[in-house]
């Protein structure tokens, strides 16, 4: 198991340990945004998103509304993305438009 998320078409971001993204959908449900891996840092208290779904490409961020927080993130956090990961020296900050 991964821990891997998407952004659904009505712009949920899901978190998920699944094996496949496509795992994360519900019946009936399309991810046109694309999706990734994540793992929770609990020292900076962040979600580092990070990689892309091989089935459904690149995370579209800015089609976000609304997010689904995994079960070890007992409030929300910071979401960082990380486009060259494993190298840090780019990290963004994503989503500021939901807190």
């Amino acid at each position: 198991m991964y821990q891997k998320f998407i952004i659904t078409g009505d712009g949920v971001l899901k978190f998920g340990k699944v094996y496949q993204h496509r795992e994360l959908l519900e019946w009936g449900e399309t991810c046109p945004y694309g999706g990734g891996l994540w793992q929770y840092d609990k020292s900076r208290c962040a979600i580092l998103l990070y990689g892309r779904s091989f089935a459904f490409g690149l995370p579209s961020f800015e089609h976000v509304n609304r997010i689904e927080w995994p079960q070890e993130v007992t409030a929300p956090c910071l979401l960082l993305y990380l486009p060259y990961w494993p190298s840090e020296a780019r990290v963004e900050p994503v989503l500021m438009h939901l807190y």
